[in-house]
């Protein structure tokens, strides 16, 4: 069964008429096709009974053409109404149930649709996709794993640009250079290079502190090779560890430890959250861990499922997540380990490959 296949299954099965899909990862997963969300809409239409059609700018339509796909085309001259218009009256939308992606559909798509699909009502349909792209195929696999191998090559061919005096933006613009250069498809997303009491922030904004002798940089990085993501975190140190935070890594390498020790099938994902947290809080730190332990990983970089207190959600072989405890400490700096880990049969595999030591950076 193709992916058409199942979503269209899925999506009968929930009582719904179509898939109204927005360019991104769910539309990526579905069709293959790879779309910018600008001023011109484009919107994939999912009959639970035919194949997909799109609405999109005459100049993009070769792209699902060439796949074998029913198109209804505009011109910047002529606009996207008529083009709506015919869409849903060739496929007979109105009073449809149209299941829509309630994290990425505009309020512009949506009202088009309210207007040119009368009585047309829209049902959210995340968790559809959440469902099938929880379990990554060997293929997905495959590319993750690649997205891992080149954000590690990169981050090694990094370190040695580091001195004491460069700013973060400046540390930051070169790791971006490195994961390019070094056969990332694409960022995950911006770094985060962050040093000394910036480090406190989980997700900080490189800024225009220059580094100093004796600061921890936490460094949170990640590649897309194939559409797929990496995330990591590793810490660096200007100059020989000490202080507080040498204490502080060793707490959240052993709760990063303990995180990974407890994944498994048919564990809950809230208990990898609790056994990273149990560390954290018997350090004495637990009000200093102030995020979740982990989040999906595969086509985005935040994806289901998530660990986190609170989520019963089964784990299940093929699944991808981070593992990624922190102890952050206000006007002093922060400490975050992450890897990468897929379920297996098994148990756990450890997709990241780095240290999880301190990396020293040593004055020249």
């Amino acid at each position: 069964m193709t992916r058409v296949e199942q979503i269209a299954q899925l999506a009968e099965n929930r009582g719904l008429d179509a898939l109204v899909l927005m360019p991104g990862p769910n539309l990526l997963y579905a069709t293959g096709l790879s779309f910018f969300i600008s001023e011109r809409p484009v919107v994939a239409l999912c009959l639970v009974d035919a194949p997909p059609a799109f609405v999109l700018p005459e100049f993009e339509a070769s792209k699902a053409t060439s796949a074998g796909l029913k198109v209804f085309t505009y011109t910047d001259e002529e606009g996207y109404a008529l083009a709506f218009h015919e869409a849903c009256a060739t496929l007979e939308l109105a009073d449809a149930r149209l299941g829509v992606e309630s994290l990425r559909m505009r309020l512009l798509e949506a009202r088009i649709l309210q207007r040119y699909a009368p009585g047309a009502e829209l049902a959210p349909a995340d968790d559809l996709f959440a469902e099938l792209r929880m379990v990554k195929s060997d293929a997905e696999l495959d590319a993750m794993q690649r997205a891992v191998a080149v954000a590690e090559r990169a981050f090694q061919a990094w370190i040695p640009q580091l001195r004491v005096g460069m700013t973060e933006r400046e540390a930051a613009a070169h790791l971006i250079a490195a994961l390019l250069s070094g056969g990332a498809d694409g960022l995950a997303f911006a770094p985060i290079v962050c040093a000394g009491p910036n480090g406190a922030m989980p997700h900080a904004h490189p800024g225009h502190r220059p580094f100093q002798s004796g600061d921890w940089l936490v460094v949170d990085w990640g590649a897309e090779v194939d559409g797929y993501i990496s995330d990591l975190t590793r810490m660096i140190v200007f100059g020989e560890p000490s202080g507080q935070l040498v204490d502080v890594h060793e707490i959240v390498l052993r709760a990063n430890e303990a995180g990974r020790a407890v994944v498994a099938p048919g564990v809950e994902a809230q208990a990898v959250d609790a056994a990273a947290r149990a560390v954290i809080t018997a350090a004495g730190y637990g009000a200093r861990f102030t995020h979740r332990t982990g989040h999906g990983l595969g086509l985005e970089t935040h994806e289901p499922p998530y660990m986190v207190a609170g989520n019963a959600q089964t784990l299940a072989s093929g699944m991808t997540f981070t593992v990624e405890p922190g102890i952050y400490l206000e006007g002093i700096g922060g400490v975050r380990i992450e890897d990468d880990v897929v379920v297996t049969p098994e148990g756990v595999q450890t997709l990241t490959t780095l240290p999880r030591s301190a990396f020293v950076v040593r004055p020249d």
